[in-house]
């Protein structure tokens, strides 16, 4: 079973989205967008993006827990991963928005 892009409404009414892997993990979260439609660009944008290894890059965060960021070719961050316990989860986790990213599967939520 394919992954699939859950499209949704923030707490604050905000669109958004996530992509989520076939063991319906969530494995990349985007931002807060201003409509549906700017969501729905940005769920193209990763289904552009989000095959490359050079599109991710591999950050840690204060608490020195692993996690990346996709980004668009302008540089603008398209979605963030969860944190990660390792360096190999987390690299398991971008080789999954690999896999899942060209998904055609929208799901409303």
């Amino acid at each position: 079973m394919p992954g699939y892009y859950e499209l949704k409404s923030s707490s604050n009414g905000k669109p958004m989205f996530n992509l989520v892997a076939a063991n319906h993990e969530i494995i990349l979260t985007s931002e807060l967008y201003e409509s549906k439609a700017a969501a729905l660009a940005g769920i193209d944008s990763v289904r552009a993006n989000g095959t490359s290894l050079a599109a991710f890059e591999k950050r840690s965060s204060s608490a020195d827990q692993p996690y990346f960021v996709l980004k668009a070719p302008n540089g603008l961050i398209i979605g963030t991963s969860q944190m990660y316990s390792s360096e190999a989860a987390r690299d398991n986790g971008i080789a999954s928005v690999i896999t899942h990213a060209a998904t055609t599967e929208t799901k409303e939520v």
